[in-house]
């Protein structure tokens, strides 16, 4: 039985703050349905054991009286008479023999408590004789099952670690600036709040809190967490709120989450995480925040979030986000308000967001955007309000919001706006910020304010020009304020532009005249450098030398369709802070060595389109951040190898459209961060096994538009993360056997479309299982396809635009693809009678072949039918006997 007195002695008292025992009185007793004992004293004390000491513990014998009866002796029978089987004595333990009051012990009442005495017979408390009664047992058995089924843990419950304040009555703990390098382990089970912030963690082992299944909020902010181990949470099912902002994790194992599934708010911010790996965050089906902002991430790739279908606020902000896949924010129905701003997003990621079509407030500010139209592909039929300040917008397309009906706040402030089209499509617009714009209240502005007053749209911001409303409210003006050609006073403004005062028309930069219109920042002359957004520009002035002069706080600096060929030593000084740098356009031959050096936050790199042929690794020396190198549609004969040795960041390597004629083995040492290589358009005839063996990471491969005449099966060895190959416009004529094997685990989208294939293997495709998404083959010669059964999730197969030959051997194929709920555009080019008709649906055509009637006789209604009843009688059968198995029970 254990120590069963020290047992029941616990179950009578509750815990109180730091771990000091409080009495429960006999009201509270009573309250709690305690059982009332005939022969019970009203004046004892609430305790069974006064000789508990405050820790739990039994006293020694040494402190208790030398003489001590056994506390309690229950038997069931009457000694002499035939009656129900004895129950052994319930007797103290060994420890406890010393069971007494200690002296001086207090009851409620001041007295001692006596000894208790249940004894069948005579000596029955209270004078009770005779048999034992029904009575009897009814009064013994309620304390039996308190003996034996009382709280146990409430000993172990009391318990607080050295370095930590305990609060029990609220079940609170806290260990906070402690310098712990673990998780203490002797915190009381029952907590329910851990605050561990502050402390020297560092890792979290597999089950770190598995003592501790009460736990609803965990707090271990500024613990220098760097590594998260599968499996840490595991135990934590009621766990409401994870913190673990402000520490170094750079990454997170696929199951570190596991075992949250009632978690509804998680905090990463401010951590160092450079990637999201689809799954993630698959475990976390009652999640509705997720804050992920101040970290590195660059892209999210598709199905990030998937499983998370009660989100309803995902934070994204402050980190260096530049591209989202189009699926990355699928499997989010529930999601409302999405923050993205303070990213570097230069283009609207309109089929990403439209993924998202519950949002009603979507916050892009703060991204290097400078247009956004309907080509944009926005579409969030329930959006309230967008935000998309502090950027670098200069146009604007009258349909850009088009298919965001219900748009009530659009906020453009702080951009380069100088004029803005009536917006066509949100109906239900009524406010519309556009503070901090360089607005031109010209005639080209009536459109603007004609809209605004019929649309009963409220504005902001003020004119910059021309000079006679400088500084006026928009929602000042009326229509007949701005003047246009035929004006009495149109030509004495004309004349007054003439003379300096500002621009004729919209703008492109700010007018240098007047002292106040001189931006207060350096910028060199014919370029325009706008301090909102930290953006300089000097976009085809016809430059023939990289300008000097910027403002040190530039975030993107962009010198497209100017010429200059040699980028000299240190072209870019004082421009620290520089984020993207944009060269295309330039004619530029060569860097020199040290042509970077200062731009140790560069993270794009645009030289597309230029007359390279080479780099060198110290033309790249100085950006150790650089993390996307563009040099399409140049002049390269071969990768820069030693250059990419000296990017240790590079994450996408964009060489489209060169020259490049082989990837030999060692082109890509070094970039073990590499995650996108586009080689498409180049004139690759090989690629030996090794040559891309350095990117492990690699996830997309693009080498379409090559003259490969076979799938580089061996140089596909060593890609365990590879998603997507495009193989497109290859002539590859044949697939053989397990092309595909070595990433066949991985593989998600396969592009071999316009390949010349007239033959594809039966094991072509082995190994590729339900992990494929996406299968392209049109625009090839097949004439026969093999079934391919094993693809069973694929969301997308396109055969169009392949001659197929529809007889017997296409059955197989026939089959498979009626069991598919796709379009897949497969149509019979022979024989003459089924030319045109659609594979998928080409019955007539199979009728004849062997196999056919026997498939057609297990599918007709009367075998469905037969089967049906079948079911039936076997449920019911089954019914039966589950409740003959109930009866004998």
């Amino acid at each position: 039985m254990g120590c069963v007195f020290q047992r029941l002695g616990s179950s009578l008292w509750e815990g109180s703050p730091h771990g000091r025992r409080e009495p429960r009185t006999a009201d509270s007793r009573a309250t709690a349905g305690a059982p009332s004992l005939s022969g019970w004293p009203k004046d004892s004390g609430p305790g069974l054991h006064p000789g508990l000491g405050q820790a739990g513990g039994p006293v020694t014998p040494a402190a208790a009286p030398a003489r001590c009866p056994p506390l309690l002796h229950l038997s069931l029978g009457k000694p002499g008479l035939p009656g129900p089987p004895t129950m052994p004595p319930i007797q103290p333990c060994p420890s406890c023999q010393a069971c007494g009051p200690r002296r001086g012990a207090p009851t409620r009442r001041g007295q001692p408590l006596p000894a208790l005495r249940l004894l069948a017979g005579p000596a029955v408390p209270g004078g009770m004789e005779g048999p034992w009664s029904s009575t009897h047992v009814s009064l013994v058995l309620p304390l039996l099952v308190l003996l034996l089924l009382g709280p146990a843990r409430q000993a172990t419950a009391q318990r607080c670690p050295q370095a930590c304040i305990c609060d029990n009555s609220r079940r609170h703990v806290a260990c906070r600036h402690q310098n712990l390098t673990e998780v203490p382990d002797a915190i009381p089970e029952l907590t329910q709040r851990l605050n561990l912030q502050g402390n020297l963690l560092k890792v979290l082992p597999a089950a770190a809190f598995q003592g501790l299944p009460h736990l609803t909020h965990l707090d271990l902010r500024h613990c220098q967490v760097e590594l998260v181990a599968e499996g840490a949470f595991r135990g934590l099912g009621r766990l409401l709120l994870l913190n673990l902002a402000s520490n170094h994790l750079r990454e997170l194992p696929q199951e570190a989450l596991d075992g949250l599934g009632s978690l509804r708010r998680l905090e990463l911010e401010g951590n160092a995480l450079e990637e999201l790996r689809p799954g993630t965050f698959g475990a976390l089906g009652a999640l509705a925040t997720l804050n992920l902002a101040h970290n590195a991430l660059v892209y999210l790739p598709a199905m990030t979030f998937q499983g998370l279908l009660r989100v309803r606020w995902l934070r994204l902000s402050h980190n260096a986000l530049s591209v989202l896949a189009p699926e990355a924010l699928a499997g989010l129905p529930a999601l409302r308000r999405l923050s993205l701003h303070h990213n570097e997003l230069q283009a609207l990621p309109g089929p990403a967001l439209s993924q998202a079509r519950g949002l009603a407030r979507l916050e892009l500010g703060h991204n290097p955007l400078t247009y956004a139209g309907e080509e944009d592909g926005l579409a969030l039929p329930g959006l309230r309000e967008l935000l998309l300040d502090g950027g670098a917008l200069q146009a604007l397309g009258p349909r850009a919001f088009a298919h965001c009906p219900r748009l009530h706040t659009l906020d453009l402030r702080g951009n380069q706006l100088d004029t803005l089209p009536p917006l066509q499509g949100p109906g239900q617009l009524r406010r519309l910020r556009l503070q901090g714009n360089p607005l031109w209240c010209g005639c080209q502005a009536r459109p603007l304010l004609e809209w605004l007053a019929r649309a009963r749209v409220r504005s902001d911001g003020a004119c910059r020009g021309p000079r006679r409303l400088r500084g006026e409210a928009l929602d000042a003006l009326r229509p007949w304020d701005l003047r246009c050609p035929g004006d009495a006073a149109q030509e004495e403004e004309e004349q007054e532009e003439r003379a300096g005062s500002g621009p004729r028309g919209p703008p492109r930069d700010p007018p240098r005249g007047p002292v106040e219109d001189r931006a207060v920042a350096p910028c060199p002359r014919a370029c325009v450098c706008a301090p909102e957004s930290r953006h300089s520009s000097c976009e085809g002035c016809g430059l023939q030398a990289v300008p000097r002069g910027f403002p040190n706080d530039t975030l993107l600096l962009d010198l497209r369709r100017n010429h200059f060929p040699l980028v000299p030593r240190a072209a870019f000084p004082g421009l620290g802070h520089l984020v993207s740098l944009h060269l295309q356009h330039c004619g530029i031959a060569e860097l020199e060595a040290g042509a970077l050096a200062g731009l140790g936050r560069l993270i794009y790199l645009y030289l597309s389109d230029n007359q390279l042929a080479g780099l060198s690794a110290a033309a790249l020396a100085g950006v150790p951040r650089l993390g996307y190198l563009y040099l399409e549609r140049n002049r390269f004969l071969q990768v820069p190898g030693a250059a990419l040795r000296a990017l240790p960041s590079l994450f996408s390597l964009h060489l489209q459209d060169n020259a490049v004629d082989r990837l030999a083995p060692g082109d890509l040492g070094g970039t073990r961060a590499l995650r996108w290589l586009y080689l498409s358009g180049n004139r690759i005839t090989e690629v030996p096994p090794g040559a891309l063996g350095p990117a492990r990471e690699l996830e997309k491969l693009h080498l379409d538009r090559n003259q490969l005449r076979e799938v580089p099966t061996g140089a596909l060895e060593g890609l365990p993360a590879l998603l997507e190959l495009q193989l497109s416009g290859n002539p590859l004529r044949a697939l053989h056997d397990g092309a595909f094997q070595p990433v066949s685990r991985s593989l998600q989208h396969l592009f071999l479309n316009s390949s010349g294939l007239e033959q594809i293997s039966p094991g072509a495709f082995s190994g590729l299982g339900p992990g494929l998404q996406s299968l392209h083959l049109q625009k090839n010669q097949l004439r026969a396809l093999p079934a391919l059964p094993s693809l069973s999730q694929l969301e997308l197969i396109d055969l169009s635009s392949n001659p197929f030959h529809c007889d017997c051997q296409l059955l197989p194929l026939h089959r498979w693809l009626t069991g598919l709920n796709l379009r897949v555009g497969a149509t019979c080019a022979t024989p003459p009678s089924a030319r045109g008709q659609r594979v998928k649906a080409a019955a007539a055509v199979f009728e004849a072949c062997p196999g056919w009637s026997a498939r057609k006789a297990k599918r007709t209604p009367a075998s469905r039918s037969s089967t049906r009843k079948t079911s039936i009688k076997g449920r019911q059968r089954g019914a039966d006997e589950v409740g003959k198995e109930r009866g004998r029970l």
